[in-house]
């Protein structure tokens, strides 16, 4: 009996040390880092991911409890970046120490704050906070935005994380907010998972992407919940990180986002291949624009599914684009300009050029409650083909006080808005459209001058409805 009890009594102390175990933990207050929210930390942490990856790897602890302000920092391979519950990182809101660019020689679109590159099964992990103190960077409040700061050459907001050819990537239930320029942009990465991560950035900051893939490959997103004033999810092809090839192989699931943007986008910048996207059972929620299509430059689109989506759109004024298109599909070239980054938006020594093709596109079981209705146009009839709409049933009701009765083309050549009278489906210059088993209702405040279910140009090529009430 007494041997019994005894080997009970090493079972549960053996249970206990398994459970206690932490691994190989390196504490950011042992290398100097203060919680009290003034003290710059960037040195304290560098030294903490340094001797974590020297070691071989571990967790580099943010503990609770504490506010780590700090500057840039760099990441490293085989480092899990754990944030304790209560614990935030707070980016530092002095301007100056921000020096690398987020865009190569581009320096015109911001720079970066927690970076890394070539980094190998790298993790964020916690219930804590990331905060790049987005504000700190802003000029003036207006009445749903913040005005930019004058910028030519340098802009000094950072970018809260980016990540330049990482492999093995996990990214999972830490919150981030106000962020003062894009949230995640992972370029060139592969085998990405996000999951359960929180991003609540401040809805009047325009550039506030939650998570940009930019030229990446294999990757996971589910289980999110997003705000941001700019693209929620967005993918594209930076023409800075070119040799970098083609976005492709991504889903999305189990998200709830809302954007002042667009929700969910692909594009506008992309000079290579986006394909084989799925995106299903989420939720889009008081946004500007649902699901866009924005293609831009000379890269394709095509194999990219949209599934079980509930959409709400609303109008929001001209400082933001879109004009609560819940489902946007277009392909038209760039505007030219003497923007601060037109350098960088198109191919060396180019003048001109076609854009790429939208190919293969599904839209099936999309519910939609907005201030205008689907919206499809390119430069010409080839450029968008084959695009199937499957049970996409649209109410459409006024809901604010801006003007109804027009489309949104920015960034594009020639007139940048359409107007005239809104329909449950615009379709402008397209080949091979299906639309069956749908819907076209008004809400309960008619939108100003209701055209109808369907507006087809003579420059749409077999169109086919079925079942479309």
């Amino acid at each position: 009996m007494k041997i019994k009890n005894c080997l009970a009594a090493l079972g549960i102390l053996l249970l206990t040390a398994c459970h206690s175990y932490k691994g190989t933990d390196f504490d950011i207050r042992d290398f100097g880092a203060k919680g009290d929210s003034t003290t710059d930390n960037a040195l304290a942490i560098q030294k903490a991911i340094d001797a974590c990856h020297k070691a071989g790897g571990g967790r580099v602890v943010v503990p609770g409890n504490g506010v780590y302000m700090t500057g840039p920092f760099t990441v490293a391979s085989y480092v899990d970046l754990h944030l304790a519950a209560n614990a935030k990182l707070l980016a530092n809101p002095d301007e100056k120490v921000y020096t690398k660019s987020a865009f190569r020689e581009n320096r015109g679109e911001g720079m970066m704050w927690i970076n890394g590159e070539n980094v190998e099964q790298f993790s964020i992990t916690g219930k804590g906070m990331i905060d790049g103190n987005g504000a700190s960077f802003m000029g003036k409040e207006l009445d749903d935005s913040y005005d930019l700061k004058p910028v030519n050459a340098f802009d000094p907001r950072p970018h809260l994380l980016t990540l330049v050819k990482g492999n093995n990537i996990r990214i999972r239930d830490v919150s981030f907010g106000n962020s003062a320029y894009w949230t995640l942009h992972l370029v060139g990465c592969n085998d990405v998972v996000i999951s359960g991560v929180n991003i609540l950035n401040n809805l009047k900051i325009r550039n506030c992407d939650g998570i940009d893939l930019d030229h990446s490959k294999n990757v996971r997103i589910s289980d999110c919940f997003i705000k941001s004033g700019d693209d929620c999810i967005c993918l594209k092809n930076r023409r800075e990180y070119q040799e970098l090839g083609p976005c492709e192989n991504i889903t999305v699931t189990n998200c709830v986002m809302t954007s002042r943007s667009c929700a969910f986008k692909i594009g506008s910048e992309s000079m290579d291949r986006i394909s084989n996207v799925t995106v299903d059972n989420c939720i889009i929620k008081d946004s500007n624009r649902g699901i866009g299509i924005q293609n831009r430059d000379e890269g394709t689109v095509d194999h990219v599914m949209f599934s079980n989506i509930l959409v709400d759109c609303k109008l929001f004024s001209d400082v933001w684009w879109g004009k609560a298109e819940p489902i946007y599909v277009t392909a038209y070239t760039r505007k030219t300009g003497n923007q601060k980054d037109a350098g960088w938006r198109f191919p060396k020594g180019v003048t001109s050029y076609k854009v790429g093709t939208v190919s293969d596109i599904y839209f099936n079981n999309i519910k939609c409650n907005s201030e205008n209705g689907a919206f499809v146009g390119a430069d010409s009839k080839d450029c968008i083909q084959n695009l199937y709409f499957d049970q996409v049933d649209m109410t459409i009701g006024k809901r604010t006080q801006f003007a109804g009765g027009v489309y949104d083309k920015r960034p594009c050549n020639g007139e940048e808005f359409v107007k005239g009278k809104t329909y449950g489906f615009y379709l402008d210059k397209a080949t091979n459209v299906t639309i069956r088993n749908s819907s076209v209702r008004e809400g309960a405040t008619p939108v100003d001058h209701f055209g109808g279910t369907i507006y087809s140009s003579e420059n749409v090529d077999s169109l086919v409805t079925s079942n479309l009430k």
